[in-house]
Formats: C-alpha cells, structure tokens, sequence
C-alpha cells in the first residue's frame, strides 16, 4: 500500500538535469536558514547587523576558498533568515580535481572505478555549499544551550550566471537586499 503523505517526504530537484556544476562560471546561490528563522541578526535603517551566529555564519563563508583553491567569492549578504552570494569556478578548479584524481590512480596503480556516489561532484557547486553548511552547522550545533536542531534548510537555491548583464543584475539584487528586506519573500515568510 502507498503511503499517501510519501510525497511529502519528497524534495523537488531544483539542478537543471545534465548540467556539470563543477565546471568554472558563475553561480548565484541562497541558502535558507531552518524554518526561516530569524537567526543572523536584524535589518535596521536598511542595514544588515549581523549578531554572533551572522558574524558565525561570515566566517565560515569567508573561508570557502581555503577549502576549494579553485573558489572565487563575489558579492554575498547575510540576511536574518537566508545568504545570497555568487561563487565562481575557475578553470584552476577543472585542472585541479583532474590532476588529484591522477594522483589517486598513480597512488593505487589501479583503473578508477566507475562513480557510484549519489552525492555531488567533487569541485561541483552542491559540494561547495554542502562543505559551507556542514561546516556552519557543525559551529552552530557546539552553542551552549543552542535550542534550535537544525541551522539551514535541506535544499539550496542556485542560479547559473550566463553572462555580465546577468551577473550585474545579481550583483545589483544582493547589495540592495537589506535596503528591500521589507519587499522580499523571505520576510513575508515569517512576518506576514
């Protein structure tokens, strides 16, 4: 018998099918805080301050490029319930996980075995936001008396970047974000 609440249990896939998101471009990414919550600080006179778990959730960000040399951070806010940033891939990337994948099969002296792994690809931009979160979260969960279970949603929102109009408009969308926090739909998600 099918269980009529399976799909509930179901995630809609937001990743345009066949596309390589590990290969170098631009992605526009957000990233929602678990329900929504207001959990990064507050919006006053159309400024975004962060508190402590903003000012948390900035330094794990920050050092996405020490843990992918072929990371590029642009433009990025932290909003009270959400992160919208643009990552870049270079082309270091491609060579660089090419060459670390020789390196393992020299080191074995054996032919690489067929990918099985439903996780992303390494270098790919669901592998930088899954080490993003898992990193943030992993801060989160060592609070003290922290009574909050989960830091972010389980999916994320990414966008490709096809060209330098498109990555203005992105760039221009995230800096005015504080200023239209009051437009946007993530505050009618928890104030309206």
């Amino acid at each position: 018998m099918v269980n009529p609440d399976s799909s509930l249990h179901h995630r809609k896939n937001l990743r345009i099918p066949e596309f390589d998101y590990s290969q170098p471009g631009a992605y526009f990414v957000t990233i929602v805080a678990q329900d929504r919550k207001t959990l990064f600080g507050h919006i006053i006179d159309g400024e975004m301050i962060l508190n402590d778990m903003g000012k948390m959730v900035e330094e794990v960000w920050i050092a996405i490029p020490k843990h992918f040399p072929n990371v590029k951070l642009g433009e990025f806010v932290i909003m009270p319930n959400h992160i919208h940033g643009i990552i870049s891939i270079t082309v270091e990337a491609t060579h660089a996980v090419a060459a670390q994948d020789e390196t393992l099969v020299e080191a074995t002296h054996a032919s690489p075995l067929p990918r099985v792994s439903r996780g992303p690809l390494p270098g790919s931009i669901g592998a930088i936001i899954g080490s993003f979160k898992s990193a943030a979260s992993k801060r989160f969960r060592e609070i003290p008396n922290n009574p909050e279970k989960r830091l972010w949603q389980q999916n994320y929102y990414e966008h490709v970047i096809r060209n330098e109009r498109d990555y203005q408009a992105i760039f221009d969308y995230i800096v005015a974000n504080p200023m239209n926090w009051d437009k946007d739909e993530e505050f009618y998600s928890i104030e309206g």
